[in-house]
């Protein structure tokens, strides 16, 4: 009871009393609780002290997720406190005792809160014990683990070792608890794990807005004999691309902390709304490893050739700087940092992505292509959640090449809610397909809201905005070529007004539905 009435204001909440009566039938008692709420409260003076000389009462003031004026609710002490230990566990400290004390004031019906930060007592790591892992191999979870036997004891990392075993997707539960150690200041872990299935063999036929029919064939494993590699084998095939996938990923190559992988692939795409259609065969070898608790490196190098074919033909008349066959070599790279709470289901923190890919390690394509990703999250409630997103790209010729079709940004559909597929972006307007762009920049603001049902029915829904622009293609396609000028569709070096490309903001917004289904995340 207080629990439920101190999270909605009412700080002065008191239980009168209480009277237990035997019941009618005689089987029991009725117990009947007499209270009184009060008034609501609202938080007043936030501040921090601290005794360790190295951490700024101030600064730390800063990352509490309480704001004065905000109503009192006793979970957001809950998550103030757990902010001020990961921060004095980030600077090195991994023994603090955080201690909230209120300050009411009855006049104004608001809670003055100090949090006292101060240095407890050390407790080491005496053992750690892995109960639940009846497939995993015990070494596939420890090496997850951020703390050994012998370590100080930081929840931080002991937080941050749970992260990292969920993020395997290994588990339905993973739950890390502190226990007696041989002496008082030892203490013993046990992590808990309930494993889930990791293998999935899939038939499946169906029907979305982008694909139209499909029909999917694959396997996957993604805890290969225990030892959490993975494998996939997948063969999808829908109206507009066809795919044949083939991967392999060690995620501790040689013993060491680095993941390896490789790709083949296969795929065929025939788009509805552009110019052109494609035929893909090639290879990747992958390889990355952690720069820290929170920051990945990822290496590639892809060789693919293209077969591209426009409106019909194998001949590029049309637009002669856009398509027809090659090889493409490119190395690459992805720097990620992720400070989100939890990988799964992330209510506060951010994440970064930066990826670039350079072609012209041989082949027949040279370019330079940039992509830049950023997620806030900020958790109002467990079911309320504001999520931003921005997400922008672009790619430049090298050696006076212009980009080809293929490779140019085509935004819609999944990737920009409420347009078709290359719904948006530069377009001849003369046929209405869309020709792609080199330069994009797309923005979301999504909100979660609550549904009212069950969290075990596996439905989220949230309010969004997308907002961005495509655009910026070659000067040469705006022009009438030699090719197009010998066709007798226009007359060479002459602008064709119908190319249109303006980079026009463009913006959607509307409601979607995300449901874990028995079959698989669906989402409207």
């Amino acid at each position: 009871l207080r629990k439920h009435y101190r999270n909605r204001g009412y700080f002065d909440f008191r239980v009168i009393s209480s009277v237990a009566e035997l019941a009618p039938d005689k089987n029991g008692f009725a117990v009947t609780y007499t209270l009184e709420e009060g008034p609501k409260y609202k938080f007043g003076k936030i501040t921090v002290e601290t005794e360790l000389k190295k951490l700024d009462g101030n600064l730390l003031a800063q990352i509490l997720p309480v704001r004065a004026g905000q109503l009192y609710e006793d979970e957001r002490i809950e998550q103030a406190t757990d902010a001020l230990t990961f921060a004095a566990g980030a600077a090195g400290f991994a023994f603090v005792d955080v201690r909230p004390r209120y300050v009411p004031n009855r006049e104004t019906k608001t809670v003055d809160v100090v949090f006292q930060v101060r240095e407890g007592p050390r407790v080491y790591v005496d053992r750690i014990d892995i109960v639940g892992n009846t497939r995993t191999l015990d070494y596939v979870l420890r090496r997850e683990l951020e703390v050994a036997e012998g370590d100080a004891y930081n929840r931080v990392l002991v937080d941050r070792s749970k992260n990292n075993m969920r993020r395997l997707g290994f588990f339905k539960e993973v739950e890390i608890e502190d226990a007696p150690g041989s002496a008082p200041d030892r203490t013993s872990l046990r992590v808990k794990v309930e494993e889930q299935p990791t293998g999935e063999l899939s038939f499946g036929a169906g029907f979305s807005s982008y694909e139209k029919f499909i029909l999917d064939v694959g396997i996957t494993e993604r805890n290969f004999r225990g030892r959490g590699q993975n494998v996939r084998a997948r063969v999808s095939l829908g109206s507009i691309q066809k795919n044949v996938d083939l991967s392999f990923t060690e995620p501790r190559f040689m013993g060491r902390d680095v993941s390896a992988g490789i790709d083949l692939f296969s795929s065929s795409y025939n788009y509805s709304g552009v110019s052109y259609s494609s035929k893909t065969n090639g290879a990747g070898l992958r390889l990355g490893y952690s720069l820290n608790g929170y920051s990945i490196l990822r290496l590639r190098y892809n060789l693919r050739s293209d077969e591209l074919t426009y409106s019909g033909s194998s001949e590029c008349d049309a637009l002669q700087y856009s398509c027809g066959n090659g090889v493409t070599s490119s190395v690459g790279y992805t720097l990620s940092f992720d400070r989100r709470n939890d990988y799964v289901l992330a209510t506060r923190g951010w994440q970064a992505i930066l990826r670039q890919d350079f072609a012209g390690l041989g082949g027949d394509t040279r370019y330079v292509r940039s992509e830049l990703e950023g997620h806030w999250y900020h958790g109002f409630r467990k079911d309320m959640v504001l999520h931003l997103q921005g997400i922008a790209g672009n790619i430049t010729p090298v050696g006076g090449d212009a980009v080809r079709i293929n490779d140019r940004f085509f935004k819609g559909g999944t990737t920009f809610r409420g347009f078709e597929n290359a719904g948006i972006g530069p377009r001849d307007t003369n046929s209405t397909y869309a020709l792609g762009g080199e330069t994009y920049a797309i923005g979301t603001v999504e909100l979660g809201i609550p549904n009212g049902l069950p969290e075990q029915y596996g439905l989220k829904t949230a309010l969004f905005v997308d907002f961005g622009t495509l655009g910026g293609i070659d000067d040469r396609l705006k022009y009438c070529s030699a090719a197009q000028a010998t066709l007798g569709n226009c007359t060479a070096g002459t602008r064709l007004d119908y190319i249109k490309d303006d980079m026009s903001l463009r913006a959607s917004a509307g409601v979607t539905i995300r449901w874990k289904s028995p079959m698989g995340p669906i989402q409207f």
